[in-house]
């Protein structure tokens, strides 16, 4: 009998101590995850920064942002780089900032930061193929996560995507998408105009093979960031790893089309959205191209199955027709190798509105600058389309002083924005990073930021698998 009594009071003892540690872990987490706004209250953890948009996110000095930054990756060039832009921006003679890297780096990195329990923000940009399951852990974990595009390259990942915020929602942690184009001066104008139903209209319906909102973005492999070559792993050429056009650059035009044409909707992926059709097809790098981007001599092995030759095959193009809410969408990404001259990266759209079209442009004859035009639609009194868009202009005006208009010929409008007003692309970074700040202090990150980032994500897997499918055939 006293046996049985000790056994049962040894039984009693570890339910109660496994139930106050998991209260004191639980309590514990929720001190950590409580901002208020206050200097230094932000903790980062740099995961695995495999891509320069790491170091770019903390390019700036943030006050909310505790100096010292937790790093867990494994050793090699990847790792080094980023500690590289960490020294540069912290010797730099303008605007130093003063982050102190505390690092760990070892093959167990991903256990390790989940034992060591520093930390309260995961920052997430590398490796695409790893970076869902690091989505999925961290926010298990209790951390909140800030993540590069694309958080999901496939179907699979895609689904794990939804399992975590399922979990960030049971946790009381945020899990946010770095969409930078959302900062882009243009964008936020359009935006705006386009709500403008006196001048824009409606959206037009469209059809696939005339889609009523079209995005096309070109991008290259090899490139200069803040006057720096950078240097790809060589993973980034492997679309298992990196993911393709369609489902990388891509996430960006998926989510300008909702956000801007869509604002504060939320979409349902399963009754708002149908993906169509799509296609992807290679751009091919010599082995000179590939070392001048890698400074690797040779292929790896992983290369190996895309290489014919010395010519390796990158499924970096593609596009993608779909619907949402019952307007056709048509989307293409293109990678070539390297800009022309005086060039960089671009982005060109039209958006068929019922009373007038919006048309972005970035080209030789812009000189590579990029320039959103306004469109009289037919039928349309070219007296009234005037008053109306100069009165909507002078309301813009109000925010953004320094923008006019242009006459352009032919019912056409150039919204001319001086380039002394417009930020730079890695300044936008930082202004993600501030707007999902807020989002923790206020704890009020609205509904359609997550129904929106998981119907963009099932537009761009989803088009994976079409695309794939119709190679098959």
């Amino acid at each position: 009998m006293k046996k049985e009594l000790y056994t049962v009071g040894i039984l009693i003892f570890s339910l109660f101590f496994i139930s106050c540690k998991a209260n004191k872990e639980k309590q514990e987490m929720h001190r950590q995850t409580v901002f208020t706004g206050k200097d230094g209250e932000i903790k980062l953890i740099v995961l695995d920064p495999g891509h320069f948009h790491a170091s770019l996110l903390l390019k700036f000095p943030q006050k909310q942002i505790n100096d010292t930054v937790y790093v867990y990756a494994p050793k090699g060039e990847e790792l080094n780089q980023f500690l590289s832009s960490i020294e540069d921006y912290n010797n730099r003679p303008e605007n130093p900032t003063s982050w102190i890297p505390v690092v760990y780096a070892d093959s167990d990195y991903l256990e390790k930061m989940i034992a060591d329990k520093k930390g309260n923000v995961v920052i997430l940009a590398g490796n695409n193929q790893k970076k869902t399951e690091y989505i999925f852990t961290s926010v298990k974990a209790g951390y909140h996560v800030l993540a590069d595009k694309p958080m999901a390259i496939d179907s699979y990942g895609f689904h794990l995507l939804e399992q975590a915020y399922d979990s960030a929602r049971t946790r009381g942690v945020y899990l946010y998408d770095i969409m930078t184009e959302r900062y882009d001066i243009q964008n936020a104008i359009e935006q705006e105009l386009a709500e403008d139903k006196e001048l824009f209209g409606e959206l037009q319906t469209g059809t696939q093979n005339d889609p009523a909102i079209y995005m096309e973005s070109t991008h290259h492999y090899f490139k200069e960031v803040s006057g720096k070559v950078t240097v790809r792993p060589p993973w980034f050429y492997d679309v298992e790893q990196q993911g393709e056009g369609i489902v990388d650059v891509a996430t960006h035009l998926v989510d300008l089309v909702h956000w801007k044409f869509f604002p504060d909707q939320l979409l349902d992926y399963r009754k708002d959205v149908e993906v169509l059709s799509a296609t992807h097809w290679p751009t091919y790098l010599s082995l000179a191209d590939f070392r001048r981007s890698t400074l690797l001599t040779t292929y790896p092995d992983y290369l190996k199955k895309y290489v014919k030759g010395d010519t390796l095959a990158v499924l970096g193009n593609g596009t993608i027709n779909y619907r949402v809410k019952g307007i056709h969408v048509g989307v293409k990404v293109l990678w070539n190798y390297e800009a022309p001259e005086g060039g960089g990266d671009s982005y060109s759209s039209l958006v068929k509105g019922t009373k007038a079209s919006f048309k972005t442009v970035q080209d030789k004859f812009h000189n590579y600058i990029k320039e959103l035009y306004i469109v009289k639609e037919k039928g349309i009194s070219e007296k009234d389309f005037k008053t109306t868009l100069y009165n909507a202009i002078a309301r813009l005006q109000k925010n953004y002083p320094f923008v006019s208009l242009k006459p352009a010929g032919n019912g056409s409008y150039l919204v001319h924005i001086p380039l002394e007003s417009r930020k730079g692309h890695e300044d936008y970074f930082g202004y993600v990073a501030q707007q999902f700040f807020t989002y923790l202090v206020e704890q009020n990150m609205p509904e359609w930021e997550i129904k929106n980032t998981l119907a963009k994500y099932y537009v761009t897997t989803t088009a994976l698998r079409l695309a794939n499918e119709q190679n098959q055939e």
